[in-house]
């Protein structure tokens, strides 16, 4: 680790080595070489003066990039892809004269953006399917858990602890769904030339249409692709960069939340993130368990849904068929949020997998709210004895009222049960008031829609993917 020079924090502490590798100078490059090698193998088999000989020497030295020569040229050119074409040429001399024939500079820096980006969306994809299985494993296991939900953070009418899982999950499988659509869309530039017109094609082809509309079709095959955006200018529509920021701000949101949760849980102490033997919360109160690893989530995340903004203003303000004003901010924009959202979901990974519920914690806090809960109940119970409802519900609402006011003004249990067992009105005895007080009765249908939605959506979906399941991960600090 360097000290002396500035280190992103994505690269030293939160992305993975895969993640990174993606937006890597040799992925970078090593791509750039696969394309001129696309594009040479096209135009000898659309009928240029292209040999085999040349396509396999080309091939020959498609990984052992002399980035040397390369940094050497640049320095005395001052542009990269004519550096790179030039140190290529170095070491293919028979094709030297037709590397990035008819191409423009967005040939091989445009065209490879997309595949970077489908790659990177690919190892996104695996890790938020990784996530769903893991929190599947989780709501299966506590699907019929009583615990107390809260709307607006006040308690309300009791869930389980399951069934809040599947909010988190549904969420994350929303953002799969976009991922998919946005990755399953999305199309190479091909080679469009300087202004997106296949000018150079025109005179490398004679004029003939026939031949230059199978160009791109062909470039796209080889590389993977169904095909090419079909008009394009200089460059692919900077709009394709705004919705690829637009699926990884989204994935952050569902992990804000979804940390947002276990923060509050970890604050009641019904619900931990894993805290290592050895891990110091505090450097002055050593008891504390801090969340951090949700904390880092919900930094990291509001980062990622930020720089989305990035792509969505560059392709606001692109003039024309292009401008260069992209080119800097696309560098860090999409790189940095990749980086970020791929730290996010090994954050995710981790914290699902290790999450501690403390399910008497849990109980005890649902036990001191349930009697305000069960009011409805109890007074129909009173009523199948004889009572008048009218009177009944006056005389409950007073005595919450009174109960509530034992708890927070005199710092008493709630004693409600024993006000109504007192009040001869509602001719319950306290025995007979406490029966009513199973939890399991006031969670509705919720052990059966967490059943329910694990087999009718996530299960397909993990059985469909079984090939990425398994994954852990690693966090750095």
């Amino acid at each position: 680790m360097s000290t002396d020079n500035y280190t992103s924090p994505l690269s030293e502490r939160y992305a993975s080595k895969e993640m990174q590798y993606i937006f890597s100078q040799d992925m970078k490059f090593r791509t750039w070489r696969k394309l001129w090698i696309a594009l040479a193998e096209t135009e000898k088999e659309l009928g240029l003066d292209i040999t085999q000989e040349q396509i396999d020497e080309l091939k020959a030295h498609q990984d052992d990039i002399n980035y040397d020569v390369a940094k050497e040229r640049e320095k005395l050119v001052r542009h990269d892809v004519m550096s790179h074409v030039y140190a290529y040429g170095q070491q293919c001399p028979k094709a030297k004269g037709i590397i990035h024939l008819g191409a423009t500079s967005c040939y091989v820096g445009d065209n490879t953006d997309i595949i970077i980006m489908a790659e990177a969306l690919k190892l996104v994809r695996k890790k938020l399917i990784n996530v769903l299985a893991e929190l599947a494993k989780f709501a299966d296991k506590y699907k019929a858990l009583p615990t107390l939900a809260f709307t607006h953070f006040q308690p309300a009418q009791p869930t389980t602890v399951g069934k809040r899982a599947t909010l988190w999950m549904q969420e994350f499988e929303m953002d799969l769904e976009d991922l998919d659509y946005v990755l399953g869309s999305l199309k190479l530039l091909g080679s469009k030339g300087t202004t997106g017109t296949q000018a150079s094609f025109k005179e490398l082809f004679d004029d003939n249409n026939e031949i230059i509309d199978k160009i791109d079709p062909m470039i796209a095959e080889k590389m993977g692709f169904s095909c090419c955006y079909p008009v394009s200018g200089q460059t692919y529509s900077r709009k394709v960069d705004t919705r690829v920021a637009n699926v990884l701000a989204g994935i952050a949101a569902s992990a804000h939340k979804f940390s947002n949760d276990i923060r509050l849980l970890q604050h009641l102490k019904e619900i931990e993130e894993p805290f290592e033997k050895n891990q110091i919360g505090s450097s002055a109160m050593a008891y504390k368990r801090n969340p951090m690893r949700s904390e880092r989530i919900a930094s990291l995340s509001r980062y990622v849904m930020i720089d989305a903004l990035n792509p969505a203003i560059t392709s606001a303000t692109q003039w024309f068929e292009r401008t260069l004003d992209d080119s800097a901010n696309k560098r860090l924009s999409i790189p940095e949020g990749f980086l970020a959202i791929d730290g996010i979901l090994d954050l995710c990974l981790n914290v699902v997998d290790g999450l501690v519920v403390y399910d008497k914690v849990i109980t005890k806090r649902l036990m001191s709210e349930l009697p305000f809960m069960a009011t409805e109940n109890i007074m129909m119970d009173a009523v199948k004895k004889g009572g008048d409802r009218q009177e009944l519900h006056e005389k409950i609402r007073q005595l919450s009222m009174e109960a509530g006011k034992h708890v927070k003004v005199e710092g008493k249990d709630n004693d409600l049960l024993e006000l109504i067992a007192a009040d001869e009105s509602f001719g319950l005895s306290l025995e007979e008031l406490q029966e009513s007080m199973d939890p399991a009765k006031y969670t509705g249908r919720a052990e059966y829609q967490v059943e329910q939605y694990l087999k009718n959506v996530i299960q397909p979906l993990l059985d469909a993917n079984k090939d990425v399941l398994g994954m852990t991960a690693e966090i750095n600090v």
